[in-house]
């Protein structure tokens, strides 16, 4: 069954990619593009020009952002001597990283750390893909994701719109998220830069970093950003080193040194000081263009004053223009880009343009419940023997026999289709509240919930007849075990949710950041509560991050299945797990453990001195660098996943390739079923690099048939068996033996080598 799922996915993404074709652009060069740009920008007043850099303000945009481009076609003379007449658009900025904010008629992609959870390039792209569609359907210029922060600590609050703690997964993840959607014709926008880690004072906080620690850590995601191409960077609000990102000159640098030849946006409000300090050290583009919450409204006529009195050459701003208009131009945009048609000030539809028009399309709803079920981990399974059991003895554990299991409690608030309404005018379409099962976290970075299908009404549709029913909608005790006092299955649902801070979003007393690692609603309790009385208890746990799991080995809990935020199919991507339609292969891409000690980090909630300065001291070791260091069993760890059969690993081999290593070792499935396995390769330096004691630098996703054997090769390179040199300033491969692990998680290491 789970072959056929893929071979339909892959189908549906096919007839994508022809409606994709349909739209006609052409690609151009990036070097082509600078000269269409930069004859573009020689025909521009100085109005004109401080209009392409500037947004129009925040209540004045169609958009989340926009730009006043001139009024006027223009033009120019190509290289091969043909005219190009040229109308520029008013750019249109939209949030967000799992699909189209404050519009309808689109779909609520699952998050980036679901994505993360797949452990899957091709996942990761086909969302990508359909990202970029969805967003140029919608008329959306600049797509703002993806997100790339770090997870320094499983409380922070935007975590989930990255890719996880791991900056290798974080960067496989960007880059596969931009090669996708920018092949729709769409630009992306990669960001926070830099060093964006928690929501509590980020406005103006330092994040105190050492060049090693940047590197190696923070900067690596948008390192493969570049290698991707993106046409864009969004500057942090955070400071650096004590510098406003925005106008930190060294860190805006570092995008040039690695080849990066787009633009540098702001995040909304964070530019600070003169419009000269801003434009002198490399930022391109001011969004909303108007003060907003603590900063803002540096460019236009500040920016126009620099220029004239000569504080800001003249040759710096035709700069910053053909920065912007470069990837305009590399992307096709000028041949025929659909027109702007929402209104993100009316997304209820009260506007006067037209908000119906429908990008979702049955191949990215497919796709959406595919990343749902594929990122889906199986923590644990106690499932029973069939062989020889008596007809009508219950079969405990996953995946659910429909033929034995004939009643079922679903139990918990997590399983019900949360409050569409439940957001105030202010902050329409941002999702911060708690009250149903939990797609995605609140803030700019959340998604439509409009098409979201529920567990509860999941199950109801997939089971029928063929089994009773009982709900306990809540986390009320004792309504939820009552529920599942002698039913054959109970299936508990909890979660933790966070999001992003702003000035008013503070759902159920969390401020962005969670308060602390636990399940929301006692929802630890609930679970407890449910298995005390059911001896074959599912737990389906809905989360941003990691949560501690201290009830995890009771012996009535036969399954646990972390499901993330997986977007809106949240319900029939579980049903497709729970009752075996597809073989679980998500990995955690975190480690889940006891206690929030075992991370080594913390949030800053408190500062009696204003804007905190945060000293990044725990430098390279995160999550399981840190758990390894320190030598903390965790309770589940990174790279975990179990799936309903087996697999076997052997044959390990090392080679050179060039200034890479390959490395070739074959994988069976001993198991009865068809399965997935994701093979993850490690990493161990020469003792004398200083890095930590395994990092993750390669894993794939192999198909195996019952029975298969194939052989699996992941391919070093020379910059990922690199560590940054401070005294050199640059990347130095050290001398000694590298450790090769090769196996299914950090913790399950099933085959070592060294070259």
């Amino acid at each position: 069954m789970a072959m056929w799922l893929r071979l339909k996915i892959t189908l549906l993404l096919l007839l994508s990619t022809n409606v994709l074709e349909s739209y006609g652009f052409t690609q151009r060069s990036w070097s082509e593009s600078a000269d269409l740009a930069n004859k573009t920008v020689a025909l521009l007043t100085l109005d004109e020009k401080i209009g392409m850099v500037t947004g129009v303000g925040q209540f004045n945009s169609r958009c989340v952002g926009n730009i006043k481009p001139p009024n006027r076609s223009l033009s120019i003379t190509t290289s091969s001597n043909t005219v190009l007449n040229v109308s520029i658009p008013p750019l249109c900025f939209q949030d967000g990283p799992a699909g189209l904010r404050l519009v309808k008629n689109v779909t609520g992609f699952p998050t980036g750390i679901n994505a993360a959870s797949t452990f899957s390039r091709r996942l990761m792209r086909a969302r990508g893909e359909a990202l970029g569609e969805e967003f140029r359907g919608k008329g959306v210029n600049v797509f703002l994701g993806p997100a790339m922060d770090i997870m320094r600590n499983p409380k922070a609050g935007r975590g989930w719109e990255s890719f996880g703690p791991d900056p290798y997964l974080n960067g496989e993840g960007a880059y596969e998220t931009i090669i996708g959607v920018q092949s729709a014709g769409v630009m992306a926008c990669a960001k926070h830069y830099l060093a964006n880690n928690q929501e509590h004072w980020r406005y103006g906080l330092s994040a105190n970093v050492d060049e090693r620690t940047l590197r190696e850590m923070y900067w690596w995601p948008f390192m493969r950003s570049i290698d991707a191409n993106v046409s864009s960077v969004m500057c942090a609000y955070n400071r650096l080193n004590g510098t406003s990102s925005c106008h930190n000159e060294d860190l805006i640098g570092l995008l040039s040194e690695g080849g990066f030849q787009g633009f540098v946006v702001s995040d909304w409000g964070a530019t600070h000081d003169s419009a000269t300090d801003n434009a002198l050290a490399g930022l391109d583009m001011e969004q909303p263009g108007d003060f907003i919450l603590i900063g803002g409204g540096v460019y236009g006529n500040g920016l126009k004053n620099a220029v004239n009195d000569g504080s800001v050459p003249v040759e710096v701003l035709n700069g910053m223009v053909a920065k912007i208009l470069t990837p305009w131009f590399v992307l096709g945009q000028d041949q025929g880009f659909p027109a702007i048609n929402f209104d993100a000030q009316h997304a209820d539809g009260s506007g006067n343009l037209n908000l119906n028009v429908n990008v979702r399309t049955d191949a990215h709803t497919e796709l959406t419940r595919e990343i749902g079920r594929a990122s889906a981990v199986l923590l644990k399974n106690n499932r029973t023997t069939t062989d020889g059991t008596p007809t009508g003895t219950t079969i405990r554990g996953l995946p659910v026999s429909q033929e034995r299991i004939k009643s079922i409690a679903i139990i918990g608030r997590d399983a019900k289709l949360p409050n569409l309404d439940c957001n105030p005018p202010l902050t329409a379409g941002l999702n911060q509240c708690n009250d149903g099962t939990m797609s995605i976290g609140w803030g700019s970075g959340s998604n439509s919930l409009d098409f979201i299908v529920p567990p509860n009404t999941a199950i109801r549709d997939f089971v029928g007849n063929s089994a009773t029913i009982t709900e306990s909608l809540s986390n009320d005790r004792p309504a939820g075990p009552n529920a599942a006092i002698g039913k054959d299955l109970a299936i508990v649902f909890a979660n933790a949710m966070s999001g992003e801070l702003g000035f008013y979003f503070v759902v159920d007393g969390n401020q962005g950041d969670r308060n602390d690692l636990d399940l929301w609603f006692k929802g630890g309790s609930l679970i407890e509560a449910v298995a005390a009385v059911n001896n074959n208890t599912v737990v389906v746990i809905h989360s941003v991050g990691p949560v501690p799991m201290p009830w995890s080995n009771h012996p009535n809990i036969t399954a646990i299945i972390y499901a993330g935020a997986p977007g809106e199919q949240t319900g029939p991507s579980l049903v497709d797990v729970i009752w075996g339609a597809y073989n679980p292969r998500g990995r955690l891409p975190f480690t889940i453990a006891d206690s929030e000690d075992d991370y080594g980090t913390t949030i800053v909630y408190n500062s009696i001195t204003g804007f905190p300065t945060i000293d990044y001291t725990e430098r390279l070791l995160l999550d399981y660098r840190y758990m390894d260091s320190k030598n903390i069993a965790p309770r589940f760890e990174f790279g975990f996943g179990l799936s309903y059969t087996k697999f076997e690993y052997s044959s390990l081999s090392i080679s050179s390739s060039g200034s890479s290593q390959v490395v070739s070792f074959t994988i069976k499935n001993t198991g009865g079923l068809d399965g997935t396995e994701i093979p993850q390769l490690y990493l161990g330096f020469p003792g004398s690099a200083g890095e930590p004691e395994k990092v993750l630098r390669g894993f794939d996703e192999v198909d195996l048939k019952a029975g298969e054997s194939k052989q699996v090769s992941l391919t070093i390179s020379e910059r990922e068996m690199s560590v940054w040199d401070t005294p050199s300033h640059s990347w130095v491969r050290p001398q000694g033996t590298f450790e090769v692990f090769v196996g299914a998680s950090v913790k399950d290491i099933r085959l070592t080598g060294s070259f």
